[in-house]
């Protein structure tokens, strides 16, 4: 059983927010610390939404999710940084007011297609479905109107936060396993990341992804 409560939209709003600052900045750190905030508000939400009746499992899975998006990912990102020795995203494919513009489109067409969507389950919140569709459309524009590899390592994660998100508001009832399968897919896909982040760096001294373009058979 779901518990109604204006904190829930709050948290909606909140997560809209870093969407909208991921899309609008170009310092990498800030972005890295945007998406970690994302991940702590991930975690609060299935404690909000299921505050009458908490057990073990939405206790373990709420701070295993903060504990992987808010600390272990955030903290392997600042490394791959610091490596890289780049802080700014400079010449994005599509800059970054248009990106805001963009942001704000996705949550207006999400908006329509959450009212519009039959679910099998009564969400958690109104604005559940509209903010993890806008989520997921954020996350892959970064991954494609960016260049450097760590800022689409991070479109990705966004990704999956809306992903997690519709999934938690969602499946009240799904498995453990299954919640803890996708921090496990999630957790070994960013270690994959990384290691492509390192390898790109270490064969151009950048981690541009455009130099990917110069290779050759």
């Amino acid at each position: 059983m779901t518990t109604e409560s204006p904190w829930l939209d709050t948290l909606m709003a909140l997560i809209v927010f870093t969407n909208l600052r991921l899309l609008g900045s170009s310092r990498l750190g800030a972005c890295i610390r945007t998406v970690a905030l994302q991940g702590v508000f991930l975690g609060l939400l299935p404690l909000i939404a299921h505050s009458n009746d908490l057990d073990w499992r939405i206790v373990l899975l709420a701070f295993a999710g903060m504990a992987l998006k808010a600390g272990v990912f955030p903290w392997l990102f600042f490394r791959a940084l610091r490596g890289a020795k780049v802080r700014r995203e400079m010449e994005p494919y599509v800059g970054y007011s248009l990106s805001l513009l963009a942001g704000i489109a996705s949550f207006a067409v999400a908006l329509w297609v959450g009212s519009a969507l039959e679910l099998p389950n009564r969400a958690i919140s109104p604005l559940l479905v509209p903010v993890a569709l806008s989520t997921m459309l954020v996350g892959l524009f970064v991954i494609v109107s960016r260049r450097k590899a760590l800022t689409q390592a991070l479109g990705y994660l966004a990704f999956e936060n809306g992903i997690y998100a519709f999934g938690i508001g969602i499946a009240h009832e799904a498995p453990f396993l299954v919640e803890a399968g996708i921090l496990l897919d999630v957790f070994v896909a960013v270690f994959v990341m990384g290691i492509a982040i390192f390898h790109i760096r270490r064969e151009f001294d950048s981690i541009d992804t455009a130099a990917l373009s110069s290779l050759r058979d």
